[in-house]
């Protein structure tokens, strides 16, 4: 059997358990697609990260990131965390890091605190902001456990949003029913069916304003048929978030910063800075950032 080199750290946290679990096979060469999908389905974080050699050696690596049930093209947090563990075992640290991914190229910017230590990350989004089909109110309110009532449709209805990564977004008319939102898997195995356009597995954010401040939000997300029931910080969700809403504000030339709760509903209490930028003649751009926190260490054999 061979060994594997590993690293778990929580991601948009600055103490241990909390924020978003990640594992990060550091050298993941000798595994093929198989393997890697049943690594992440054993270590059962809500993504798991392989590090490879870079096709083009002027990037820093390869990286493929896998849910419990799938892999993904691209998504924050395991992207923030990577680039930290990476971080973490480089002698000489670089300004950021260029992984090569499904969805393109990803820059991770490093992040540092005092003294120069690297607290975190930031990572840009790899595509502009892309929207997708209206779900009417009914058809989400089912999959979510909540009435129609219960969604906003001022700013805009549920729509599909992606900057990478597609998720049906969603404002709620807050706090409390944000915290009574609970998955139908039944009803989510039926919308994924009847709109395959929304992403695979049909993932969810929903998100209410804290004191009606639209740049401080609380937000849930779901994805169960990928196999996380609920996300406790969801990195490319936010950034389609920040996008959309900035999309939406008026004006033509804008750059607003949203200070972003997630996971406090399932214990793991997360802070995630998602910033976005529109121009009158230019895509919506996007970013997220947050602190790191290392956990454990170990080897697996397969």
């Amino acid at each position: 059997m061979a060994e594997y080199e590993f690293m778990t750290v929580d991601v948009f946290t600055a103490r241990r358990f909390g924020g978003n679990p990640l594992a990060v096979i550091l050298d993941a060469r000798g595994l093929d697609d198989a393997a890697m999908q049943s690594i992440a389905a054993e270590f059962g974080y809500p993504e798991t990260t392989f590090v490879l050699p870079p096709d083009n050696p002027q990037h820093h690596a390869k990286v493929r990131i896998f849910t419990p049930r799938a892999e993904l093209g691209f998504a924050g947090h395991p992207n923030i965390g990577t680039g930290f563990i990476l971080a973490q075992r480089s002698e000489a640290v670089p300004e950021h890091f260029t992984f090569e991914e499904k969805s393109g190229l990803v820059r991770v910017h490093l992040e540092r605190g005092l003294h120069g230590k690297v607290t975190g990350a930031r990572v840009a989004a790899p595509h502009s902001l892309e929207l997708g089909i209206h779900v009417p109110k009914e058809v989400l309110a089912a999959c979510v456990g909540l009435r129609p009532e219960d969604l906003l449709l001022v700013a805009h209805p549920p729509i599909v949003a992606s900057v990478g990564l597609k998720f049906v977004i969603a404002e709620v008319s807050g706090l409390e029913t944000l915290r009574r939102a609970s998955p139908d898997l039944a009803a989510i195995r039926a919308a994924a069916k009847r709109f395959p356009e929304a992403g695979e597995g049909f993932p969810v954010l929903l998100y209410t304003k804290l004191d009606d401040d639209a740049t401080r939000l609380s937000v849930r997300a779901f994805a169960p048929l990928l196999g996380v029931w609920e996300d406790a910080a969801t990195g490319s969700a936010n950034a389609a978030l920040a996008a959309l809403l900035t999309s939406l504000a008026p004006g033509d030339e804008l750059a607003l910063t949203y200070e972003i709760s997630q996971g406090s509903e399932i214990g793991r209490p997360s802070r995630i800075v998602a910033r976005a930028h529109k121009s009158a003649d230019g895509p919506v751009l996007a970013s997220v950032s947050g602190d790191c926190t290392p956990v454990m260490q170990g080897r697996l054999e397969v």
